[in-house]
Order: structure tokens, then sequence, then C-alpha cells
């Protein structure tokens, strides 16, 4: 009867890895994989207070909804900053995972992501939220930590690997060896602010606004880190054309709309500061690793990861300047979900490599 109960117990129950970015969110069920994968954006109504969409359907009003409603990201730079949205998207998320159940989890365990820099504060705010959302057990792990997880690195092992996630709120630098971060270094520069980069530069340079939006689409179709063509002749072939890609906007002048061809460069050149940067960032993490680590990593190579490593030309940009062979690693968009994925599946093995946590209860 014991049996019965501990199977029916089992059955009803999940354990979920959430990986709660600023820009999308991303849960792993057991047994399942990847069941979400959303933008982390909630539209409420101003006037009512109501949460209008969460998601995908909420990112769809970003830009385009009237005065009252506004389409937020309640994560910035990857900590909480509105915490009864974060709980409502959470929520929404969690009822996802259930949605074909015919109960809700009676016990649900949760391991979520978060910055190698977390305050205890930030930290607390997350378990809060989940448990508000419906976890009756929370775990927190670093984002490079699960990130080398999910990439199937070898953490526990004595050698040193060097991890860059680039995400879109932050840019987390680590080398890991012997389950813990040796060296840990976090960024407020990532993804969003590229996309900034582009609309700041629009600005100042054609008097065009554009949105959010369209500088991240145009990012993602033309930019790069690195001059990926160059001035030799292989097989006969000529150095590429520049790439160029229209985009509408409203003249700051004249107030009207208009349309502009923009190239490679120019992007290029939007993003170079925030670029040189991470760049400068990843040299001063190598600058404190241990000459027996920095060993290892001088064979193993820089792994980049999250969404950011899909950035044309960055590997080459990082490895010129490191003078290490840089990879990016395969799904490199999932590899901090799936770490924590393996993580829960594991939890009894693999408890060292949570995050610490301090005393979270106020004083009394």
């Amino acid at each position: 009867m014991q049996f019965k109960f501990k199977n029916i117990f089992s059955h009803l129950s999940k354990d979920i890895a959430i990986d709660l970015g600023t820009t999308n969110s991303l849960v792993y069920v057991r047994g399942q994989g990847i069941v979400v994968a959303e933008p982390s954006v909630v539209a409420i109504n101003k006037k009512t207070g109501q949460i209008l969409a969460v998601g995908n359907e909420a990112k769809e009003m970003v830009g385009r909804t009237p005065g009252y409603i506004t389409a937020t990201r309640p994560l910035i730079n990857g900590a909480v900053s509105d915490f009864e949205i974060t709980e409502q998207m959470l929520k929404y998320f969690i009822s996802r995972v259930y949605q074909n159940r015919m109960v809700f989890n009676p016990w649900l365990r949760t391991i979520i992501g978060i910055p190698c820099d977390a305050t205890e504060v930030e930290k607390k705010a997350v378990i809060d939220a989940a448990k508000s959302a419906g976890a009756k057990e929370v775990y927190l792990i670093e984002e490079p930590m699960a990130a080398a997880i999910g990439a199937h690195l070898p953490v526990k092992d004595s050698g040193g690997n060097f991890v860059v996630d680039i995400g879109g709120g932050t840019t987390d630098i680590a080398v890991i060896s012997l389950g813990g971060m040796v060296v840990s270094k976090s960024l407020k520069i990532a993804g969003n602010k590229l996309n900034e980069d582009i609309v700041h530069f629009c600005q100042e340079e054609y008097n065009l606004l554009i949105g959010e939006r369209t500088a991240e689409d145009v990012k993602i179709r033309i930019g790069s880190a690195f001059p990926l063509n160059t001035n030799k002749k292989t097989n006969n072939r000529k150095k590429q054309e520049k790439k160029e890609v229209a985009i509408r906007g409203r003249n700051l002048v004249t107030g009207l709309p208009e349309e502009i061809m923009i190239s490679d460069t120019d992007i290029r050149l939007a993003m170079e500061q925030s670029i040189n940067e991470i760049v400068e960032a990843i040299k001063g993490v190598i600058e404190q690793t241990p000459p027996e680590l920095l060993s290892d990593i001088m064979s193993r190579g820089i792994y980049l990861l999250g969404g950011g490593a899909l950035l044309r030309g960055l590997d080459v940009l990082i490895s010129k300047e490191t003078k290490m062979p840089t990879k990016v690693i395969d799904d490199p968009l999932t590899a901090v979900v799936r770490g924590g994925g393996v993580v829960i599946e594991n939890i009894d093995k693999l408890k060292e490599v949570l995050a610490e946590i301090g005393n979270l209860e106020p004083p009394k």
C-alpha cells in the first residue's frame, strides 16, 4: 500500500528547472525536457491592475499598446524588479507545465538560475516569488555553473573550465573547477544593452527613432562583433559586399516616417564599446585565474553560451584578444535550463554545485 501511494505521489509531482532570464524564460520538466520557452514579458492594464498577457502574446504588444496598457519586463539585469509581476509570470509558466493535468502538483521542486553576483536580497526575492507561485522546495544555481553542466563540461574535475554566459540582461563569466566557481564576474552588459546601443546609434547618426524590436531584428540579421570579410581572394572569389538592411522609424527632425539603409559596419560600430567591455571583463577574469587552471583553459578553450553567443564573429574576436581557442557550444540558448534540469534530476549527487544561500530570515 505504501509503495502504491509513493508511486501515485511521484506521478502527481514534478521537478522543474527554470531559466528566469531578463529577456526569455525557459522551463525544463523532469522526464519531458524543455516545455516552455517564452519572452519574460507581462502585459498589464494599469487602470485595473489586471494581467492581460504573458510571454509571446505580451511581447507582441511591446510598443503597440494604448497608454493604459504596459508591456513590461519584471526582471532587470537578471534580478527581480517587480515581485508581484514576477510571481504572476512564474504562475503562468508553472500552469503551462500542468495544463494537461487533472490536478495541480501537491509538491513542486524547482531549481532556478541566478546571476553569479546575486545578493542575498535578490536570492530571497526569487525564492519568495517561486514559492508564492506554487513551488514547495526552491533551489538556486548560478547561471555559469548551470550552463557549464548543460554544456556537458567536466565541472567536478580538478581541471579548469572557462564559461561566458551572455544573456539578455547580464554577462556572467566564470572559471569552474571541483564543482565550484574559482573566479567569477557578472557584467550588466549583454544582449539588451546591444539593442539599446543600436537604438542610440540610429538616433545620433541618422536622426531616426526605432524601437527595441527593430534594433534586435537588425542585430540578428546583420550584426557582428568582428569583420567577417577579408581583403584576400580565395578560389577566384572576391571580397563579399557589405551587408545592408532597410529599417523604418520616425525622423526626429521632421517627425515623419522614414526608411534608411544601414550596414553591418554601422551595427558593429554601434555595439563596439559594449562588446569591448565584455572582452575586457573576460581578460580581467583570466588575470585572476590561478596559473594551474589557466594551463587547462589554454588547452580546453573558452566556451560561449547564451543568446549573445550567437552574435557573428564574437568567438573570433574573443579568441584574437585572449590568444585562446574560443567556441560556441551547441544550442547555447538552452544551456542554463538544461544544466538546471540535470541538477534537479540528480539533486542528491550535485548539491555542492548549488548557490550558497545565507540567512534569508529577517533579524528578530
